[in-house]
């Protein structure tokens, strides 16, 4: 199975480089499409990128490759996530050129969900349950920290690999706990009936209140295109805006470019992120250099990054300040 991801991985970066760019504008998404991204689908809608003169185009990557391709120069802008992102960024040798230029949602907006029969109600709960969630070492560091900081024994917790798309299914047969997205699993389970608990990272610890998603350039081509980045983050930060101030219209938008969303859902999940597309900061996108900085030293000290890059990898200058 890796061998064939690695081909289809060579196999896709060759023919999206095939022919020149060209001068359009490619974004790549870090998974289909949905209200993480509505506030690019408005500018495309709204006519906003092309009053800044741009011609801009959304793909899906292959294979959660998106930093990979990216950081190759075959796209300019991409959608990923600040833990991602650390591993990649803070090498000392060979570390890929990219930057977030704006924080898509304002607070974590992850955590874990349960059934509530499970009586998972708090991370120590958490102790002799089976956890499911992506096979990457920075989530059993967090499931470990917030377990031990909660008095539980992480020692106790199974630490299951999951990547099902369908967390009821997985709750109801073979694991206790899921990591989810408030948006995109718990208003489902709101609609359907379902009661669940659900520890909400961000609020537990502010050390977890990362960034996720993030829309991220290549550095050195932003170094090279200023202007046209600035025009670009004018459009998106115009369609972000849209959505807090329209969430139902703005989720209009997201269900033509992903009709098989169901539409309860996607109202009900723009109408949440209305509120936390800015949150708390002065204007969308922006960054803070504390919450940034402090994950990233988190991580260095767990050992999950090679360098400790404090306050790197990210930068407000391109947002607009209407």
């Amino acid at each position: 199975m890796k061998k064939m991801t690695a081909i289809v991985f060579l196999l896709t970066v060759v023919l999206m480089g095939c022919g020149k760019n060209d001068g359009g504008i490619r974004v790549l998404l870090d998974w289909t499409p949905n209200t993480n991204h509505t506030g690019l689908y408005v500018a495309l809608e709204k006519g906003w990128f092309a009053e800044e003169g741009l011609r801009v185009t959304i793909t899906q990557p292959p294979e959660d490759n998106a930093l990979m391709l990216l950081a190759a120069g075959k796209a300019e802008f991409a959608i990923n996530f600040q833990d991602w992102m650390g591993q990649v960024i803070a090498k000392e040798h060979d570390a890929l050129p990219i930057t977030a230029i704006a924080a898509i949602i304002s607070h974590n907006t992850s955590g874990i969900m349960s059934l509530k029969e499970s009586g998972i109600q708090r991370p120590a709960d958490l102790s002799g349950k089976r956890f499911a969630s992506w096979d990457i070492p920075v989530v059993t560091a967090i499931i470990r920290h917030i377990t031990e900081k909660d008095g539980g024994d992480f020692n106790t917790v199974r630490m299951i690999p999951n990547f099902a798309t369908d967390v009821f299914s997985a709750l109801q047969t073979d694991v206790d706990a899921v990591w989810v997205y408030y948006a995109f699993d718990c208003i489902p389970a709101e609609l359907n009936g379902i009661d669940f608990n659900y520890i909400d990272l961000g609020t537990f610890d502010s050390l977890l209140d990362y960034y996720t998603p993030v829309l991220v350039t290549n550095t050195n081509w932003a170094a090279a295109n200023p202007q046209t980045v600035k025009k670009f983050m004018n459009a998106v930060s115009r369609g972000y805006n849209f959505a807090i101030e329209n969430p139902q219209e703005a989720a209009e938008i997201i269900l033509k470019h992903a009709p098989e969303m169901d539409r309860e859902i996607a109202v009900r999940s723009q109408e949440y992120l209305q509120t936390r597309y800015q949150g708390s900061a002065d204007r969308w996108g922006e960054i803070d250099p504390d919450r940034w900085g402090s994950f990233y030293t988190w991580m260095y000290d767990q050992g999950l990054l090679e360098t400790d890059i404090g306050t790197g990898g990210f930068t407000n200058e391109y947002l607009p300040h209407f």
